[in-house]
């Protein structure tokens, strides 16, 4: 169960990456700045539920340090982090943003919860798991 649960985790990262390419090429307004910021979040924990090895703890670890990771980036923002370490490859400060706003600390909070519902949702299916 837990190999095909990785499985599923990295089918949906790869088609939440090309949502987010498709996004950060075509898209504009509200689609490019607040549901993309919604996506990149889930795209990160479906990375990281990917890759670990972690078994789910109380449904929220995992995704509430994905949330301050992204409070962290939107902080260096509002710092200026790319134009003070002088970045200034296009994409590199694409991915890193360099404009701060409070629309996308909501965005990232809004973006989470999905992942804290599925992490419940894996551990009540371990749960069940074990009964059998």
């Amino acid at each position: 169960m837990k190999r095909k649960i990785r499985i599923y985790m990295a089918i949906a990262s790869i088609l939440l990456l090309c949502i987010e390419i498709l996004i950060g090429i075509y898209a504009h307004g509200w689609v490019r700045k607040q549901f993309g910021d919604v996506l990149v979040v889930i795209l990160l924990y479906t990375i990281c539920r990917t890759i670990s090895q972690e078994k789910p703890r109380l449904g929220l670890l995992l995704p509430i340090a994905i949330l301050l990771f992204a409070f962290c980036v939107e902080c260096l923002q509002l710092w200026g982090f790319c134009d003070r370490l002088h970045i200034t490859n296009t994409l590199l400060r694409m991915i890193i943003g360099t404009d701060y706003s409070n629309a996308d600390m909501l965005s990232y909070t809004l973006g989470i919860l999905p992942c804290i519902g599925c992490e419940f949702l894996l551990r009540r299916m371990k749960q069940h798991h074990e009964a059998k």
